[in-house]
Parts: C-alpha cells; sequence; structure tokens
C-alpha cells in the first residue's frame, strides 16, 4: 500500500494566516518527500474558508516541486469546468516539466453552487462540461496536434507547450456516489480518488468492485488504481489524538457544513442526492465521524488497528492519502501527527 498527505485548508484570515498556512504546509510537504511517500495531494476550491486557500493547486504544486525531489504531485482534483481546456493542459505540462515527471493530474467536478454560480457555469451543463473538457485535456496532452468543436469552446489544431515529460501523465477523477461515474473512471482509464467517509464501508466495496471490474474489462495498458482519502490525526495516546483531533475535525466540520449550506433547498439533475446537503453534514458531529470509522484518530497502535479494519473491510485500496490539515491547525501540531504517521504507522501497515 502507498500512502500520501491530502490538503484541504480550512483556514481564514481569523483563523490562521494564509503565509502561515503555506509554510506549515509546505514543511510537511518537505518531511513527507524526505519519508518517501508517494503523494502530496491538493484540492481545488474559492470563496470560503472550506478549501479557499487553494484557488490553485498546480501552482502550489510547483512550490512544493521546488522544495523536494521524488514525492508525486497530485491534484485532488484541480475542476476543469472552470477553466479552459488550453490552459489547463497547458500548465499542468508545466508542472510535470519543472518537477521531473512527477504530475499526477486528478479532475473533479466541483459540487458547490456558489463556485459553479460565481463563474456562470451552470450546474445543469456539469456533467456534459466536464467530459468535454476531460477529454479535450487528455488530447492536448497526449497528441501533438487537438482539434474541439463543443458548446463551451473549440479551436483548431492547437499544439499545447510545453509538452509533458510523461507519456501520458497519470490522469485520475474523483468519484462519489453514483455507479455511472465509476463505470465511467474505468471506461477513461483513470485512477480512483475515492472519499470513503460519503458512506457505509459495504457501498464503498460495492463501488470498489464494480470500478476495478469495469477497469479490467477494458484492457487498459496501465492497472486501476484507488486512492483513499481520509483525515488523520495521530498522538501519544488514543484520548490526546481523539480530544484534539475531535476538535480540530469539527472546525473543519463546520467550515464544509458553511459551505455546504449552499445546497440547501436548492435541488439540481446533474447532482442527485445534494439537496439539504449542508443540513445533513451538519447532523454529526466530528465524534461520530470518527466512530463511524470514517477519521482514522488514535496513538499509533490505534490507526494501525483501523488502518488494517479499512483495508480488510472495503475490499482494499492502493493508496491511502491522510487529510492532515483540518481544524485550521498550528505547524508544530500537525507536524508532531504527520511525523508519528510517518515513523509509526506507515512502516507497520505498507504491507498491505
Amino acid at each position: 500500500m502507498k500512502f500520501g498527505i491530502s490538503l484541504v485548508p480550512d483556514g481564514s484570515p481569523e483563523t490562521k494566516d494564509p503565509k502561515e498556512y503555506y509554510d506549515d504546509v509546505l514543511r510537511l510537504c518537505e518531511l513527507s518527500d524526505a519519508a518517501g511517500l508517494e503523494w502530496v495531494k491538493m484540492t481545488e476550491h474559492y470563496l470560503h474558508p472550506y478549501g479557499g486557500y487553494c484557488p490553485d493547486p498546480l501552482a502550489f504544486l510547483a512550490a512544493v516541486a521546488v522544495r523536494t525531489e521524488r514525492i508525486r504531485l497530485m491534484t485532488g482534483g484541480v475542476i476543469p469546468v472552470f477553466h479552459h481546456p488550453v490552459i489547463l493542459a497547458s500548465r499542468a505540462a508545466m508542472i510535470d516539466v519543472l518537477s521531473g515527471g512527477r504530475l499526477d493530474l486528478g479532475f473533479a467536478r466541483g459540487y458547490l453552487p456558489y463556485e459553479h454560480d460565481t463563474f456562470a457555469v451552470p450546474m445543469a451543463e456539469s456533467h456534459e462540461r466536464y467530459e468535454a473538457a476531460v477529454g479535450a485535456i487528455t488530447r492536448l496532452l497526449t497528441e501533438d496536434r487537438a482539434s474541439e468543436d463543443t458548446p463551451f469552446f473549440s479551436y483548431t489544431d492547437a499544439v499545447a507547450l510545453p509538452r509533458p515529460v510523461q507519456d501520458p501523465i497519470p490522469l485520475w477523477s474523483a468519484a462519489v456516489r453514483t455507479e455511472k461515474s465509476f463505470l465511467r473512471l474505468a471506461e477513461l482509464g483513470h485512477g480512483l480518488l475515492a472519499t470513503p467517509m460519503f458512506k457505509p464501508l459495504d457501498l464503498f466495496r460495492q463501488h470498489s468492485e464494480l470500478y476495478r471490474g469495469a477497469y479490467a474489462a477494458a484492457g487498459h495498458a496501465r492497472p486501476g488504481q484507488i486512492a483513499a482519502g481520509l483525515p488523520v490525526f495521530v498522538a501519544e495516546s488514543d484520548k490526546e489524538a481523539q480530544e484534539v483531533g475531535d476538535r480540530l475535525f469539527q472546525h473543519y466540520l463546520d467550515a464544509w457544513v458553511d459551505a455546504a449550506n449552499s445546497w440547501n433547498d436548492v435541488e439540481s439533475g446533474s447532482f442527485a442526492g445534494y439537496t439539504d446537503m449542508g443540513k445533513r453534514l451538519g447532523s454529526m458531529t466530528a465524534t461520530q465521524w470518527r466512530e463511524f470509522g470514517s477519521a482514522f484518530f488514535g496513538s499509533p497502535e490505534r490507526v494501525i488497528d483501523q488502518i488494517r479494519a479499512f483495508q480488510e473491510n472495503s475490499g482494499g485500496v492502493d493508496g491511502i492519502i491522510a487529510q492532515v490539515d483540518f481544524g485550521a491547525v498550528s505547524g508544530e501540531v500537525m507536524e508532531r501527527s504527520v511525523r508519528l504517521f510517518i515513523d509509526e504507522v506507515v512502516p507497520a501497515v505498507s504491507d498491505l
């Protein structure tokens, strides 16, 4: 099993200075690189403490590339419907070159109504726009010249420069709810960026098996991969980890719920089941999320047991990417948790 760190900022000027946040997480990236972790992953969001400190994952990963030597740089993911494909493909290729071929390009559809409203991207067009953009970006990165004629963008014989080092750049996509999404990722040959905390493990297992079966049937040259993102907080004792981790994760949940409240009383056929998302998320506390098995908090021994149980009950994933920056947490507290994760947890479960 491979491991990495996932960054989903939830700070604001009132809770954590942005320069302090970037300094803290860049130090974590250096630590993770030196320890031999596989990935650092950053998501894309706007306008709100939930994710707002990273409107540009590729810019952040360029800074990581300068400070590291081997860790892979993953977007988790960029939201292609908010970008012209030529711009996004060219910038992705540039990061791949600057890093010596270390980019893993992950896509996400974006799900927050206020972001779509701000960028004037109708949610009703989400599926069609996403499919068009991902296909266009893939062709720009793999073909010498690419042409597109869609309702959203068009161009002829575009040459995206620079050309990437990797041939091809590994592509990933996030899927959460519908079987159609998992089947589509398998058809495209993308790795699966999974968020198990959204669902019971038996359902996660069903979706994973569906993806793996469809991926194998498609006959892709590269094997399919599943990387699961889960909150992780490690301390010397279970009591400390749960008390501190629950408090920090509650801060993250509060920010997430406030962002998701934009779904309250909103309906969209392109996002089945998202209506009143904020109300549903707000019905659970951080402690309940942890007890549900959707967060790994505890001593190194406890977290090792949690990961082993997750791997057995979920049907198995290829990687765990630990979300480590929740709660506008101080750099010192975050680094102590990550060091325990790297030094004591990862060696005990890397053979899974």
